[in-house]
């Protein structure tokens, strides 16, 4: 039976910190179309809420998210389909849900529980920063289907590991070990499976208690800095920090520096 989308995906909101957990553990938390809905609108909550100043995504159960559950989604029956339809789902589908982690104004950390498979591998690897659990493993599964890789993964995976590796990745579809992961660079750190909220929370509440508009604009000069030119990402990091030394936190940053005491920031 189908539960209601609050119950399928969890959201509180702790010492700063948003926890997006995906709940469908029954199905490895394959994402349906209201789940990814229920997530672009969380996210997009996060960036506008003052009181949120980080966000967790992470799951329940033995799986991270398993991929995409189709049977939900809205669109023609496959016999009945016309040109478009396809990438039409994409967009408003996969594209959608990688977007809202990539552009989220808060920092969007994932803790992997368990296998991350197709667009479960892309909304942890969208994420700014991945914790994994040991028995943690990322699978680019759509070769397995005869696929094409969606939802961001032939734009994500070069710009982590380089575009030979992501091939290999992609051509054969082989599960990655959380600490192959970690080796690749697809991971920041793995921990044991009993360790991961621990681990996560601590991290989250760490990037809460941060400058919350300065990491908004690196962010987004991380990002932009791998699609544009260097002339493009030099102005675009020398006008975020003109804009940035509008705000308290900046302003609290060189105070406390100068006062020689632990900074005290805001969010604002």
């Amino acid at each position: 039976m189908t539960g209601s989308t609050e119950d399928e995906v969890l959201h509180r909101i702790d010492n700063g910190v948003a926890w997006i957990t995906l709940n469908r553990p029954e199905a490895m938390n394959a994402v349906t179309w209201d789940q990814r809905e229920r997530v672009i609108a969380l996210l997009a909550e996060a960036s506008a809420d003052p009181a949120v100043r980080a966000v967790v995504v992470t799951a329940t159960g033995k799986g991270f998210c398993a991929g995409a559950d189709l049977r939900g989604s809205p669109g023609a029956p496959a016999g009945e389909r016309v040109a478009g339809d396809v990438a039409r789902m994409i967009r408003l589908g996969a594209q959608r849900l990688i977007t809202a982690v990539l552009d989220c104004e808060k920092p969007v950390l994932a803790a992997v529980n368990g296998t991350a498979a197709g667009i479960g591998a892309h909304l942890a690897l969208a994420c700014d920063l991945v914790i994994a659990a040991e028995p943690a493993r990322f699978i680019e599964v759509f070769v397995r289907r005869g696929l094409v890789p969606d939802g961001g993964g032939a734009y994500l995976l070069p710009r982590l590991v380089g575009p030979q590796k992501a091939k290999e990745l992609m051509f054969f579809g082989d599960a990655v070990p959380a600490a192959e992961a970690e080796r690749l660079g697809l991971v920041n750190r793995v921990v044991p499976a009993e360790e991961l909220e621990a681990t996560a929370r601590e991290w989250a509440e760490r990037l809460a208690q941060g400058p919350t508009r300065a990491l908004a604009m690196t962010k987004q000069l991380v990002n932009a800095s791998l699609d544009g030119d260097r002339a493009a990402a030099l102005a675009a990091e020398a006008t975020a920090q003109e804009i940035n030394m509008t705000t308290a936190d900046a302003n609290e940053g060189v105070a406390s520096f100068v006062a020689r005491r632990t900074p005290k920031y805001l969010g604002r």
